[in-house]
């Protein structure tokens, strides 16, 4: 039976989702231009018009916005989305000035800048070493339990008490490993590197295509070899232990986006498996209704994404920023206004065109796209 959450359950996981996301990223901005004294102007959550909001001491004003997509810092000196320096900020006064973002060293402005992707992954790893702390350290060996009738690990020859070493020449040192190898692979061929006995051997196989349907009535298609796992192996984990946990965790999910993307720009994935605001939405909605775990963990998994995307090299986001910044140093002077105002206008219209595809893609799997077409036929 599918169980789709409502309305109401949706849209309220996805705030609690977003909402304390876009505030701890913002804050690693706002806490590290604080350290190196640039006065905020607006702290923000939320974009367009103001909702509810109030002044500091300090002149910075807190507000809360009617879109809840995001949010943002403005630092002084921060006059146009690429926060270069104009007249308006040439003529400031000396003092004043020296309290903007661009009066800052190079090196400061990048600590300020990668604070708050820094934040997201920090956030996420203290997450994932609570999980650590509280069930242990999970690991199966990468040992076959048996070689599943009709799959391509069977057709392959593969045997109970095989060791696999390596998939597609990479290294497996666990069952998860070789999930997380195979999931994102369906239809590829592989070389799968073994061990029977005391003899190592090596064989290729296809991996297979499993259609997966959850109790809410979402399909997804993975790969699948056909392997089935031994007894995994619990361990506990104490408290020092328990960030590094968290921090390999963090790094295979990394990874695996790293990978899945390489995918998609190369055409071995198809785009219409990007998701936006709304599959966020959906997933927040069906996670919040499976127990409170699951939650958690949907909120560590969106606030890696969210510091991995602000780091990419692309204008407009954090990584842009900071690839400028980088050229900077190098050059030992910022580039050229019109090379940062052109590129920014590029990374701007960019990320717009991956909203507008997203917001597409999340329309068409809502089933909208077939509605209007049988509307019309």
């Amino acid at each position: 039976m599918i169980q789709t959450p409502g309305v109401l359950i949706t849209a309220l996981a996805f705030v609690l989702v977003i909402g304390p996301l876009v505030f701890v990223h913002e804050m690693g901005h706002y806490l590290a231009g604080r350290w190196f004294g640039v006065h905020a102007e607006a702290f923000s959550i939320g974009f367009g018009r103001e909702i509810a909001g109030w002044t500091d001491r300090r002149g910075t004003r807190w507000k809360l916005a009617w879109l809840p997509l995001g949010g943002y810092v403005r630092f002084a000196g921060d006059m146009n989305p690429a926060s270069q320096p104009g007249p308006e900020w040439l003529a400031l006064p000396a003092e004043e000035r020296a309290r903007t973002f661009q009066a800052k060293p190079v090196w400061q402005r990048a600590i300020v800048v990668a604070a708050g992707p820094v934040v997201n992954f920090v956030l996420a790893v203290l997450i994932l070493a609570g999980f650590a702390l509280a069930y242990g350290d999970a690991r199966t060996p990468a040992v076959v339990g048996e070689a599943l009738p009709g799959t391509a690990a069977a057709a392959a020859g593969l045997r109970a008490g095989d060791r696999v070493t390596a998939l597609g020449g990479r290294e497996m040192d666990t069952f998860e490993d070789m999930v997380r190898y195979v999931k994102i692979r369906a239809g590829e061929r592989v070389r799968v590197d073994y061990v029977r006995g005391d003899r190592a051997a090596a064989v290729d196989a296809t991996i297979g295509t499993q259609l997966q349907r959850d109790r809410f009535g979402n399909e997804y298609r993975v790969g699948l070899l056909g392997i089935a796992p031994t007894k995994p192996v619990i361990t506990e984990v104490g408290v020092f232990e328990a960030p590094v946990v968290a921090v390999r965790r963090t790094g295979q999910i990394v990874g695996m986006m790293v990978e899945t993307i390489g995918q998609i720009v190369t055409g071995r994935r198809s785009v219409k498996e990007l998701g936006g605001p709304l599959s966020i939405a959906k997933a927040s909605g069906e996670q919040f209704t499976l127990g409170p775990d699951e939650f958690v963990f949907l909120i560590a998994l969106v606030s890696i994404n969210l510091g991995f995307i602000n780091l990419l090299p692309v204008p407009m986001l954090d990584g842009g920023h900071l690839f400028f910044y980088a050229i900077e140093a190098v050059r030992r002077k910022p580039a050229p206004a019109y090379v940062v105002e052109w590129a920014f206008r590029g990374g701007l219209a960019a990320v717009l065109a991956l909203m507008l595809l997203v917001t597409f893609n999340d329309l068409g799997n809502r089933g909208l796209w077939q509605q209007l077409a049988g509307l019309i036929g």
